[in-house]
């Protein structure tokens, strides 16, 4: 049965269609830096994921799976899109891309991963705390946390508190089942079958997706192409918005 459509979106432009999706605990709202570049030449949907944002949280099981067939279901009434994607986003777009690739024109991957495992001790050091602070601190102190790494730099200050005030509006329960879908997702193995034109984009100080797994990701997808984003860490789109929006804007306007 097809999922129906419940996504919180927003809509601006007219064009060829762009769909935006966010990385874990934030919403559409993350997207504000690129929209001025893409409205003139697209029609942009900017999407809230299950849980998160104004949309309502899933009526069973949160998968990246089933986020996936909410999205397909968004997209039913739109021609083919290019699919934009930020961490758990770029999760979303990969499997969407799996199993409903006529919904997809191309896919824009930002600090992706087809299968993400603790590299090492402070990788699972990092992951119990955010876990802990999930089940006993209030919701700003682990936005806080989270946001600390995301942008650790003084001048970064207005990002950082931009995204403490969106990742503390996500509900506890939504954060903590995306959280759990993110953990179960494995595409490896599949992504070979997809055949849509593939931008992955990396930032070269991402501390939370090694650079090996966006490569693996590109090197799985054929034609896929690389780009290392200098100066930039996991949240790509927003740290480094002109070298971001210049990549996009290329990439689109060649398919």
């Amino acid at each position: 049965m097809t999922p129906v459509a419940r996504l919180h979106h927003t809509v601006e432009g007219a064009g060829p269609p762009v769909v935006l999706l966010h990385g874990l605990g934030s919403c559409a709202a993350d997207w504000a830096e690129q929209l001025p570049a893409l409205r003139p030449r697209h029609r942009t949907l900017c999407v809230d994921l299950p849980g998160h944002g104004a949309s309502p949280p899933a009526d069973g099981p949160l998968t990246v799976e089933s986020m996936a067939g909410e999205l397909a279901a968004l997209l039913t009434a739109e021609a083919p899109a290019h699919v934009v994607g930020l961490s758990l986003g770029a999760c979303v777009a990969l499997r969407l891309a799996l199993q409903a690739p006529a919904r997809v024109r191309t896919l824009t991957l930002v600090n992706p991963f087809a299968r993400l495992r603790p590299r090492g001790p402070g990788d699972v050091a990092r992951m119990l705390t955010r876990l802990t602070l999930l089940g006993v601190a209030p919701m700003t102190t682990l936005a806080a946390h989270v946001a600390r790494r995301l942008f650790p730099r003084p001048e970064q200050r207005a990002l950082y508190e931009a995204a403490v005030a969106r990742l503390a509006g996500t509900p506890r329960g939504a954060y903590a089942a995306a959280l759990r879908a993110l953990a179960r997702f494995d595409a490896r193995g599949q992504l070979g079958a997809i055949r849509r034109p593939t931008l992955v984009v990396a930032g070269d100080r991402d501390t939370t997706v090694p650079l090996e797994a966006k490569v693996a990701v590109a090197d799985a997808i054929a034609g896929a192409r690389l780009v290392v984003v200098p100066g930039s860490g996991h949240a790509t789109p927003h740290d480094q918005p002109a070298a971001f929006n210049r990549l996009l804007v290329n990439f689109l306007a060649a398919n």
